[in-house]
């Protein structure tokens, strides 16, 4: 794995000399730079209205955090002026954006302004980029922060990342430290991946076995697929109920909404090989290749040791559809977010077409086949999720036999998916995989196991989320996009990081930042101090871009 290497090699070395002095990421709509400086010094406060007290402790979380500085909080009076203060309020105007804010930088103050608290959220995280890129201290007197008026709003609603736990697990101080990386970038939504077939990673009470047996498989292949070896050590774990209240609540204090994914009827072998039942053949043992590299038995049901899709999947029986209600119920008490994703993708259809009761089911409800089948499964759980009051998620394979009446759509094979539903007047998120998958390779002669496909940094920048096969109309079906992190080869927090960084960087320019106001040379421009801050954040990046 290549890492903390000298980038862009003489490219830089030149361009850097005529580098702008404020570098913000991602690039706000409006930033007049001004000559001079504020001086932040140990007399400095920080003045906010009730509303924002909660901006005011994360700005200080932050500080103290990357800078080991703490400054004194004290409530901001109407019409109050107070020289040496850093000043958040609430301020929404007529013509106002969604999450709009204004910073600005004089010599003795700093305002930050925004329509909501989520909004001068925002603008806390563009006031930390105005900071420098490494370690200070007031000891040494004074921080200078450059003089600036920025206007801010974002582009498109729905911001994401999302990160598999199933393939490997993440401790909870590890996905904390990764939201904290998301809010940096001004992200708003984690999609969490939190079941498949290699592992069950979240407490269901009403069902211990998901975690007892499901969430740990007995061994690991090794190297790319289908693998050298299998390392035979047991592997897994899970997050407690407790463990996601404070993620959650993490989260949210970061103004970032958790999205979990809960996989059916597809990548189901964990769950199945804790309630067999679940299985359209309860009876049969999982389907294991002579070649497949296998720890332990061959015997029963198992959580799978390796990679790809497998044919047991969920049979969609009373007693499925009651299951997964049963988990559902205790997902949405854990998760107040609006959307819950139910998965939806590569759902073989093997053990349908040789089910007498799923032909059965296929005619006593007129389906046209084993793909209606799913259609007719996607569809009844969304009737149960909407009747809590939720929306679904998806994969573009929803769309197959028909897509269920209020699902949002995610476009991971390509953007066709996506196209058809935006055309269908459905909501849709951009995920291809050509552009936003983080852990396909971002250079081309790379050193360490990933999956393949090669996504570079450039082709994460250029994309453009909007494709132009949909008009003004279906348009704003298109909320926004997402980058994907799938951890088949991801294992460690240092392989994660180097796999997302600096490409979430540049997707957090695409999805915040006017589309005219992107600029792929500029972008180069800036790199370098961002690399800095990096550094500041304690995080392993890919430091050699093509």
């Amino acid at each position: 794995m290549k890492q903390l290497f000298v980038p862009f090699f003489i490219l830089l070395s030149v361009s850097t000399l005529s580098q702008p002095s404020i570098n913000i990421f991602p690039k706000p709509v409006v930033l007049v730079p001004a000559d001079g400086h504020f001086q932040l010094d140990g007399h400095t406060v920080i003045l906010a209205t009730n509303t924002v007290r909660h901006d005011a402790g994360m700005l200080n979380h932050y500080l103290e955090k990357l800078y080991g500085i703490t400054l004194p909080v004290r409530k901001m009076l109407p019409g109050q002026l107070v020289k040496n203060a850093i000043f958040l309020g609430i301020k929404r105007r007529s013509e106002s954006k969604r999450n709009e804010y204004s910073l600005v930088v004089e010599q003795d103050h700093i305002r930050i302004e925004g329509v909501s608290d989520t909004a001068v959220f925002y603008g806390v995280q563009t006031l930390l980029q105005l900071l420098p890129p490494e370690k200070v201290s007031l000891t040494n007197g004074v921080i200078e922060i450059p003089k600036v008026a920025i206007q801010d709003y974002p582009r498109f609603s729905y911001r994401g990342m999302h990160l598999d736990v199933c393939r490997h697990l993440f401790s909870t101080a590890e996905v904390k430290k990764y939201i904290d990386l998301l809010a940096y970038h001004k992200f708003n939504t984690f999609h969490w991946h939190l079941t498949d077939d290699q592992g069950w990673r979240i407490e269901i009470k009403k069902y211990p076995l998901l975690t007892a047996v499901g969430g740990f498989r007995n061994g690991t292949v090794v190297g790319h697929f289908p693998g050298t070896r299998n390392d035979g050590i047991r592997y897994g774990g899970f997050y407690t109920q407790t463990e996601i209240r404070e993620i959650v609540q993490y989260a949210k204090e970061r103004y970032i909404t958790i999205i979990p994914e809960i996989e059916l009827p597809g990548h189901s072998s964990a769950a199945i090989a804790a309630y067999p039942k679940l299985s359209c053949f309860p009876a049969e043992s999982t389907s294991i290749k002579d070649t497949t590299l296998w720890a332990g038995s061959r015997t029963g049901k198992h959580v799978q040791q390796t990679w790809g899709v497998f044919q047991d999947v969920y049979c969609p029986s009373p007693y499925t559809f009651k299951f997964l209600e049963n988990v559902l119920d205790e997902v949405m008490q854990l998760f107040p977010s609006k959307y819950i994703h139910i998965g939806g993708d590569e759902c073989p259809k093997d053990a349908w077409k040789r089910s007498p009761f799923c032909q059965q089911l296929i005619k006593e409800n007129h389906l046209k086949d084993e793909h209606g089948l799913q259609s007719y499964f996607i569809s009844r759980i969304e009737k149960f999720v909407n009747s809590k009051g939720r929306r679904i998620i998806g994969w573009d394979e929803i769309l197959e036999g028909g897509l269920a009446p209020n699902a949002t759509v995610m476009s991971w094979r390509g953007e066709i998916g996506g196209i058809a539903a935006a055309k269908q007047h459905h909501q849709v998120i951009m995920t291809p995989g050509h552009f936003v998958y983080f852990d396909h390779a971002q250079i081309k002669k790379e050193d360490s196991v990933t999956i393949g496909g090669y996504v570079p940094l450039d082709s994460v920048y250029n994309y453009e989320p909007i494709p132009g096969e949909l008009n003004a109309t279906e348009a704003p079906f298109v909320l926004g996009a997402q980058g994907n992190v799938w951890t088949e080869y991801i294992g460690s927090d240092a392989k994660l990081e180097y796999m997302i960084f600096p490409r979430m960087s540049a997707l957090s320019e695409v999805l915040w930042s006017p589309k005219d106001r992107r600029d792929w040379n500029n972008f180069t421009l800036r790199l370098p101090d961002l690399m800095k801050r990096y550094g500041l954040w304690g995080v392993n990046y890919c430091a050699v871009q093509e």
